[in-house]
């Protein structure tokens, strides 16, 4: 019984890493679409905005937030503000400044071999020597998928420096997430993120013009897509991740992001997909498939399920 049990928890898994990787990636690609005649920040705005009093509502008359301390609420607001509100204004100003799709999510695809220099001093986990080899080999894939997007972007030189801002903003919101070891759960962490999110666009927004939307179907049509798959399915997937499969295996499902992100662009925005691209695909493929496997070996160690039972 026990073994169906973890197949069937295994499954969940896999399903959930899955959906994670396809809600993250749109949210790369929404805005290169959406975006051609409405500001990017316009967008982002209406992304949170209705979505925060959505889920405040939720939480409201779920009582979901009982026992929530304020010290909590700080917590995942600060969490917040880089993991969504710095992270999503500059991947939509990287895209907005001429960045492809593709190369922007390769720089935020760096993130897990920052993640993996850094687990160690920062948090006091070990990342083995399986695990090196499997997030060096996603690397060099995520390279060959967005190499022709590097030759033909036409996006000045200090444009590439937002993608990397917003790496550093989730990676910092990572690692307080995992350090504060949260007392809420992900509904009441999403609604505070959100909210917080929401509540610092507004006055940005209003400051460079960007706050009133146009009365376009499509506009809300993208909105309501960009607050149900980027912002509800992909934050909601990547913190329960975390918790379930850890900061190194999370983090190596992001080496999917950048080919899924380069398949979708050719197929909608025409960006180049070559045979160098596809060989990129299988070694981020191979990569994230070493990472998972390792950790995966070591959580049913002995020595890990005794720690678990303590």
């Amino acid at each position: 019984m026990s073994k169906q049990i973890g197949i069937v928890h295994a499954g969940v898994t896999v399903v959930a890493a899955a959906a994670f990787v396809l809600s993250w990636s749109s949210g790369f690609l929404v805005p290169a679409i959406a975006t051609v005649d409405v500001s990017p920040l316009t967008l982002l705005v209406w992304r949170f905005v209705p979505l925060a009093v959505v889920l405040l509502a939720v939480v409201a008359f779920t009582g979901a937030a009982s026992g929530v301390t304020r010290a909590d609420v700080r917590n995942q607001a600060l969490i917040g503000l880089f993991a969504q509100f710095g992270y999503c204004t500059a991947v939509y100003a990287a895209i907005a400044e001429g960045v492809a799709t593709g190369t922007t999510a390769l720089i935020d695809a760096v993130q897990p071999l920052v993640v993996a220099m850094l687990v160690g001093p920062l948090l006091g986990l070990r990342v083995r020597g399986a695990q090196w080899v499997g997030l060096v080999v996603g690397a060099g894939g995520v390279l060959l998928v967005v190499r022709s997007q590097l030759d033909d972007s036409t996006a000045h030189p200090a444009a590439y420096l937002w993608p990397a801002l917003a790496m550093a903003c989730l990676i910092i919101g990572t690692f307080l997430q995992r350090r504060s070891a949260p007392r809420t759960g992900t509904l009441v962490t999403l609604t505070i993120h959100v909210t917080v999110t929401a509540v610092a666009l507004v006055p940005v927004a209003a400051i460079f013009g960007a706050l009133i939307p146009p009365a376009s179907v499509a506009f809300w049509l993208a909105s309501g897509f960009t607050a149900a798959f980027p912002t509800l399915a992909g934050y909601g997937l990547y913190w329960w991740l975390l918790r379930r499969v850890g900061i190194t295996a999370l983090n190596a499902l992001l080496f999917l992001v950048a080919p899924t992100t380069a398949a979708a662009g050719a197929l909608l925005l025409g960006e180049p997909l070559t045979i160098v691209t596809l060989l990129g695909f299988a070694l981020c493929g191979a990569g994230v498939a070493t990472v998972l496997t390792s950790e995966a070996r070591v959580s049913r160690s002995p020595v890990a399920m005794a720690g678990r039972a303590q």
